[in-house]
């Protein structure tokens, strides 16, 4: 399969008054809206959206895996969140793998069975739906358009084929039984080729018509336990049974009049928000887009909320985690003090901040009533550990891999804990009025953060409509382990003087980065309210529209239908 993916078809926004669906797949976007227009909110919407990408993109995405949510409520003005992560099995300790040989300079495989938490997203997708739905709709009339999805089939898209095809190994393993289940006669499937997940569908069944109980216990749990312990896991029904979503206040900061949310930690969200308090400091428009002065700052501002992010986040239900402290602006001033604008940093090293007293898929949905769903579910790592329960059509996700096995560190691994997430859904309110200005994301491993930085400040300071901040070219930075340096990736479309100027500056540049290889960038999906973005208002009822923007580097659209009230 060839690794060239041509940027060629230009898009404009999507521009509705009634409901708007972003996703990374169209029929996922499709089923969205077929919610809403049967009398769904975007809750609902959402959950449906949930379930039929884990039928169209199941390297990315699953109920065996994780997901957070952030809901705007449009009559109380209030952002509500949900942490949907599992937690790691009551008989896995520190100890134990220590005894294996495991360590921090010796970590597990990604893949082991060991990394296998319990899988939050059943749970959070029905706690969604009973928490901010419409009560229009049974959870079962949610989850039908997945089922029948399954059960039929769909032709696979490009870059879902893609990934499928790099990932394919995983589901070939000897230990797998079931990974036949996601193959079709041993193979991936290819760009346009039909494939069914009737096993999927039987699994939605069980969710649909028992609920909670459905996936936690019954044949489910015990095809996920027999699976987990018989590759060596220790995950059994117990952790299943325990398990439970977590409601969360969102966090926030203010950043020139825009509000902006995420969830807290375990996730990774507190970067954006350090990163803005940071950004604060510098004159950002003036910089220019994506110039190499401004290329420099965003990226210096990100390592050090990066090397917080990876010392500090971790599950707050069993360490303290400093997030007030970590979230001051005194403090946000303070680490810009370390920032050279004439020579990258070279140091990994995490800030004080007490001495003032670091695969998926994410879409979001609006509604006809002003409510928003911003969404976001993950395996981890393409297919997650790709280990398949016998009859269930879905993987088991990886995300143990994120725990530290140091004893000292604040996420270490321990029995009942959630490990540090990367998956970060976000929204961003009006600081003075509370009114919604958009719903968004980019999923992507530890680019989530960078992306929300990128995408918003292309909208703020740049006045870039919802198409064109995300399709603007990104940058990424990353810290090596192995050789102890931070590597800057440049995607195709930043010219080669740019890329020359970062590397004066002591930056190690690889660029351009083109073809599939722009997944490390992410994919993000945004709805706006309104058009607050732009610098000049030409209309007085623009407030009434929805703007939506898809991300061209995936497989997916924005669609939306008008209000026959407005249009």
């Amino acid at each position: 399969m060839t690794s060239t993916l041509e940027f060629i078809s230009r898009r404009s926004p999507i521009v509705c008054t009634g409901g708007c669906v972003a996703t990374s797949q169209p029929l996922a976007t499709q089923i969205g809206l077929d919610i809403l227009k049967k009398g769904g909110n975007a809750a609902d919407a959402a959950v449906a959206v949930a379930a039929a990408l884990n039928v169209t993109e199941p390297t990315g995405t699953g109920i065996g895996g994780d997901c957070f949510c952030l809901f705007y409520k449009a009559g109380a003005k209030k952002v509500y969140g949900l942490n949907g992560s599992g937690r790691c099995p009551a008989a896995l300790s520190l100890e134990l793998l220590k005894q294996q040989g495991f360590d921090e300079e010796n970590p597990l495989p990604p893949t082991h069975a060991y990394n296998v938490t319990v899988p939050g997203a059943a749970a959070a997708w029905v706690d969604t739906v009973s928490l901010f739905g419409s009560r229009k709709m049974s959870l079962k009339e949610i989850l039908q358009p997945a089922i029948e999805l399954a059960e039929s089939g769909f032709p696979v898209s490009e870059v879902t084929a893609f990934q499928w095809n790099i990932a394919v190994d995983k589901l070939h393993t000897l230990n797998n039984k079931f990974g036949a289940d996601l193959l079709i006669n041993g193979q991936s499937p290819q760009h346009g080729q039909l494939f069914r997940n009737p096993s999927l569908a039987n699994t939605f069944k069980a969710l649909a018509n028992q609920g909670k109980k459905g996936f936690y216990e019954g044949w489910i749990a015990q095809a996920i336990v027999q699976t987990v312990q018989s590759n060596g896991g220790l995950l059994d029904i117990i952790d299943l049974t325990n398990h439970m979503t977590e409601e969360v206040q969102p966090i926030f900061t203010t950043y020139k009049g825009v509000k902006v949310w995420e969830i807290p930690p375990n996730s990774q969200g507190i970067i954006v928000l350090m990163a803005l308090n940071m950004l604060e400091s510098f004159p950002v428009k003036e910089l220019g887009h994506n110039s190499a002065d401004y290329v420099h700052a965003v990226t210096e501002v990100l390592k050090l909320g990066t090397a917080d992010c990876h010392w500090y986040c971790a599950d707050s239900a069993i360490v303290r985690v400093p997030t007030e402290e970590l979230l001051s602006k005194v403090y946000g001033t303070k680490q810009v003090k370390h920032i050279d604008i004439k020579r990258a940093s070279e140091a990994y090293n995490h800030g004080s901040p007490f001495e003032m007293g670091s695969d998926t898929v994410y879409f979001t949905v609006v509604d006809v009533h002003g409510n928003a769903c911003s969404f976001i579910n993950s395996n981890y790592m393409d297919f997650g550990t790709g280990l398949v329960p016998e009859g269930c059509g879905f993987t088991l996700q990886n995300r143990g891999n994120n725990f530290s096995l140091s004893p000292g560190h604040p996420n270490c691994l321990a029995p009942g804990k959630r490990p540090f997430h990367t998956i970060i859904p976000a929204m961003a309110t009006n600081a003075d009025t509370e009114d919604l200005l958009c719903s968004f994301g980019v999923m992507g491993g530890f680019m989530q953060p960078q992306g929300h930085i990128q995408v918003l400040l292309n909208m703020i300071e740049f006045g870039m409509n919802p198409q064109h901040a995300v399709d603007a070219p990104r940058f990424y930075v990353e810290y090596i382990k192995k050789d102890q340096k931070w590597h800057l990736y440049l995607e195709d479309g930043f010219p080669g003087s740019v890329a020359e100027d970062l590397k004066a500056r002591g930056h190690l540049v690889h660029w351009p980065i083109t073809g599939h290889d722009r997944k490390l960038f992410g994919r993000g999906q945004i709805i706006t309210k309104g058009d607050w973005w732009r610098s000049s208002k030409i209309f007085s009822d623009t407030s009434k529209v929805w703007w939506a923007g898809s991300d061209p580097r995936g497989d997916g659209c924005a669609m939306g239908y008008c209000s026959v009230n407005i249009c």
